[in-house]
């Protein structure tokens, strides 16, 4: 069994330059001004559309994210019903095969220490689950048979596609403290990363969320690639 920490990483992430220029066009449609389009005007009219909420202009373009993460964050993150998404599917990912490395891997739960009393349950729990999967294929069960016993802290990988708008509304639900700690473990870096890149469409964010992903740090939850 091999236990790892969540990841991310852009598939698609037009730049940033582009983004905001592209948005500008479109936004510029309503009021038939793309005459007045310059090599700084997208900033100062972008920015006014964020700041009064005329969020449909921001539906123009779209991000791709392959997310790595147990199947608990991504049975929430599909119910966002305006991206599309692609996971691994454990009907077809016979995990029993050596191009699995016939283990399962899964997303360690980064609230308990590795000492931690709980994090040994956790553990052996995740044992008796793998025992339990490989044996069922070695007595003939299909992958999508087997899977019945497959835990929630599972590895899966989802590539997600959205639109801005729709990828700030996912950040203002799923970094919020009242979201699941995994979901935030992902999502929290995941913002900083979509600030990292542009900037004048999720500064707002970032700093509303600076504070809280400042105290997953603290936490000790492992750093994600960006």
């Amino acid at each position: 069994m091999k236990v790892i920490d969540p990841s991310f990483s852009f598939m698609h992430l037009p730049d940033g330059e582009f983004v905001l220029s592209h948005l500008e066009l479109a936004a510029r449609t309503c009021y038939k001004s793309e005459d007045k389009a310059s090599p700084d005007s997208a900033r100062k009219l972008l920015s006014r559309i964020v700041r009064l909420g005329h969020d449909s202009v921001l539906e123009h373009i779209g991000v791709t994210v392959r997310i790595v993460c147990d199947r608990g964050v991504t049975h929430e993150l599909v119910r966002h019903r305006l991206c599309s998404f692609s996971q691994e599917s454990t009907r077809y990912a016979n995990y029993a095969q050596d191009k699995f490395g016939s283990e399962i891997t899964v997303i360690r739960p980064f609230f308990w220490a590795e000492d931690d009393a709980r994090y040994a349950l956790w553990l052996s729990a995740m044992q008796a689950c793998e025992d339990a999967y490989l044996r069922l294929v070695q007595a003939g069960a299909t992958a999508q048979e087997a899977r019945s016993v497959l835990p929630n802290s599972l590895k899966t990988e989802i590539v997600t596609t959205a639109n801005i708008r729709e990828w700030r509304h996912i950040f203002k639900l799923r970094c919020d403290k009242a979201a699941h700690p995994q979901m935030r473990q992902v999502m929290l870096p995941l913002l900083g990363a979509f600030t990292e890149r542009i900037p004048l469409l999720f500064d707002d964010l970032g700093q509303q969320f600076a504070e809280a992903l400042a105290e997953l740090a603290a936490q000790g939850a492992a750093a994600l690639p960006r």
